[in-house]
């Protein structure tokens, strides 16, 4: 069955995104649950309260990690640190408690990592997941596959049953898109971002990046080989990228859906992974 992203969900996306820029109000003693998405591209951290509504969410654009591993430890946690902080400032409330994910098939080395980077901004880690599971929890299918596409890696979870039941992880994702657009442009890593990203150009990056994208593409196509996935979810920053669907439903032969705002869903789901106080998440 095709899987159709549930309304609320798509609120709560949207919701997400707006919250970058708009804060809530919170009742004074709210429980607030946080997720940290320690990207290679970026940390984004957003916040629920125990009705699952997205009050405040900042990011920040950094380079701590690197196809999925951290490079910069010292560098990731002030960035955790910073966002935090942001965070309670703008809430004018604490938040304690939080969840991380890792790209799938990541060492217990890296996640602990991940853990201690968040604990040093004075937060819980309650809950720990791979990214793909994660976005899953936003996009709900029951069988198919979730790919998250990030800066630096391609990761990608099978679902049968609403369970897992495999999972990989590749490099190649945005940061590679952004070489192929400095060596034919000649341009800095940072202009080639912009570029990439900047609406006036999307017909000509997609061209120039279609290579790329047919390497994430054939990536998931290897991996989902001697499975059944009649269906694919993109999720991810580099899930934003124009034509990048297209693309991947050319190369898989099944239907590739993406939701509005692909960037938000895995730290949405992230922060969907706090248990809530006093009961399951």
């Amino acid at each position: 069955m095709i899987a159709v992203l549930s309304e609320a969900m798509t609120q709560r996306l949207i919701r997400t995104t707006g919250a970058l820029r708009r804060t809530a109000k919170v009742a004074p003693g709210a429980s607030l649950r946080c997720g940290v998405d320690l990207g290679t591209a970026s940390i984004i951290e957003v916040v629920l309260d125990d009705d699952d509504r997205p009050v405040a969410c900042a990011m920040e654009r950094c380079g701590v990690a690197r196809d999925g591993l951290v490079v910069d430890y010292m560098g990731a946690i002030g960035v955790v640190r910073r966002l935090t902080a942001q965070l309670r400032e703008r809430l004018g409330a604490d938040i304690t408690r939080a969840a991380i994910a890792t790209p799938p098939g990541t060492s217990a080395g890296n996640t602990n990592t991940h853990r201690y980077i968040v604990e040093a901004a004075g937060l819980e880690v309650e809950a720990s997941l791979d990214e793909p599971t994660a976005a899953n929890s936003v996009l709900g299918i029951t069988d198919g596959a979730v790919v998250d596409i990030g800066g630096g890696t391609t990761g990608l979870a099978v679902f049968q049953n609403s369970r897992v039941t495999y999972v990989a992880d590749e490099p190649t994702g945005g940061t590679h898109m952004n070489l192929v657009l400095m060596g034919r442009y000649g341009l800095t890593f940072d202009q080639a971002e912009a570029f990439k990203c900047d609406p006036a150009h999307a017909d000509e990056v997609r061209a120039v990046v279609r290579p790329v994208a047919e390497k994430m593409a054939t990536i998931v196509r290897d991996h989902v080989a001697g499975h059944s996935v009649d269906q694919v979810w993109l999720a991810g920053g580099t899930a934003a990228q124009e034509g990048i669907a297209t693309v991947f439903a050319e190369v898989l032969g099944v239907p590739v859906h993406r939701p509005v705002h692909p960037m938000m869903v895995t730290p949405l789901g992230i922060a969907l992974n706090v248990p809530r106080k006093g009961g399951p998440c």
